[in-house]
């Protein structure tokens, strides 16, 4: 599974509003690093981020577990709201 469609799989399991997820990846300066944004609704940014951060980085945990075993690329997820 793709790192970008694997991080959309987890954030639309803990969203509310399915319809306001958005997932890209963005071009980095280098070629190891994977830059990933995630947008979500105002009432789902909380729910993403979880208390002091918990959730976030659990998402941006199993990402980076995922894309050692097939790229092996430092992945940088960033979580903004609409």
């Amino acid at each position: 599974m793709d790192l970008v469609e694997l991080t959309k799989e987890i954030v639309l399991s803990l969203c509310a509003d399915k319809d306001s997820v958005n997932v890209k990846e963005f071009e980095s300066d280098d070629d190891k690093v994977m830059l990933i944004e995630v947008m979500v609704s105002e009432d789902d940014y909380g729910k993403i981020i979880g208390k002091a951060g918990r959730n976030i980085n659990a998402i941006r945990t199993l990402v980076q577990a995922s894309s050692y075993l097939k790229d092996n690329k430092r992945v940088n997820i960033n979580v903004e709201k609409f």
